[in-house]
């Protein structure tokens, strides 16, 4: 029911609808979702662990490949259990300060982890256009004072999203079709002007996956300059193959993105059910895809988990 404040109203709880028109087989779709979260909590475990075990690793990299780790492993735990509680046990109620909390953690995360992917991008860019400079130039105190930034870019430029929900009344519903609480789903349940809130909210995505996409581009023009300079075909094959790993990841995290993003503003004849799945496979997959990518094409990665599967097997 509807708790007054001053003029402000909102329900105490929100229900979240799940996937809309396929109600029926949630408990079946949970199953791929709980093994893909246990797959990303092992593997970001795994990778946190090895690299904070194996001294070889403490590289720039692989610190900022830490540091996506955490947000990863905070991005899928702030959504994945409600998800799952939701298909499995039919747990529709969230309060209305959960649900805003939620909005919070999951947009500042993912842009801090959009952030910690730019600056693997800026480490590859020194460790190919300046190599003999890389690691004078990303010191640890360099590598701390980016992660910070990068943090801090996140929470401050999505700390406005819970006030402005907090702020608006809610006369219509209080049932989400979503299976969590997403920005744009809860918004549209407001019964008040809410073209500033949007405007907001696309001028921050921007300011952080847009723009970190565009200069992860510039990078990799400087890169790929850089590589077709090179004297010899092996040389150029080589130092390629050192940015395959963060290509993957690229792709992985920002192909369901844009997808995600695009669909919800732009698609207006894209099925409902569509749009609440790609939003699910954005928070999903690269924290799942993230660790096994670098896992098999990082042979020290590799090598170190080998062995740690190999202690626990005997």
């Amino acid at each position: 029911m509807p708790s007054s404040n001053n003029t402000n109203f909102h329900p105490s709880i929100f229900l979240l609808l799940g996937i809309p028109g396929m109600e029926a087989i949630h408990t079946w779709i949970a199953m791929p979702f709980c093994l893909v979260y246990l797959s990303a909590l092992l593997g970001n475990f795994s990778i946190l662990f090895i690299i904070r075990t194996d001294p070889n690793l403490h590289e720039p990299m692989y610190v900022f490949l830490c540091m996506l780790s955490v947000a990863d492993l905070i991005i899928s735990t702030t959504a994945m259990p409600k998800i799952l509680s939701l298909f499995w046990f039919h747990d529709r109620e969230i309060y209305f300060e959960t649900c805003l909390v939620q909005v919070f953690l999951i947009h500042a995360l993912c842009s801090m982890a959009s952030g910690f992917i730019l600056a693997m991008a800026f480490d590859r860019y020194i460790a190919i256009c300046n190599p003999l400079r890389h690691f004078t130039i990303l010191t640890h105190k360099v590598i701390k004072n980016l992660g910070l930034a990068i943090v801090l870019r996140g929470a401050l430029l999505f700390s406005p999203q819970p006030l402005m929900l907090q702020w608006l009344p809610y006369c219509k519903t209080n049932i989400i079709p979503h299976t969590y609480c997403e920005f744009m789903a809860v918004i549209k349940l407001a019964c008040a002007e809410t073209r500033i809130c949007r405007i907001y909210s696309l001028t921050a995505a921007f300011l952080t996956g847009g723009l970190d996409f565009i200069l992860i581009i510039c990078s990799y023009i400087a890169i790929l300059y850089t590589i077709f300079s090179l004297p010899s075909k092996a040389a150029r094959l080589k130092t390629l193959g050192t940015c395959g790993s963060h290509v993957c990841v690229i792709l992985v995290a920002y192909a369901p993105a844009f997808f995600s993003f695009l669909t919800h503003r732009f698609g207006h004849r894209v099925a409902p059910h569509t749009h609440i799945f790609m939003a699910n496979i954005y928070l999903l997959v690269p924290p799942m895809a993230n660790p096994l990518i670098y896992g098999i094409r990082t042979k020290r990665i590799r090598e170190r988990f080998l062995q740690g599967f190999t202690c626990l097997k005997f």
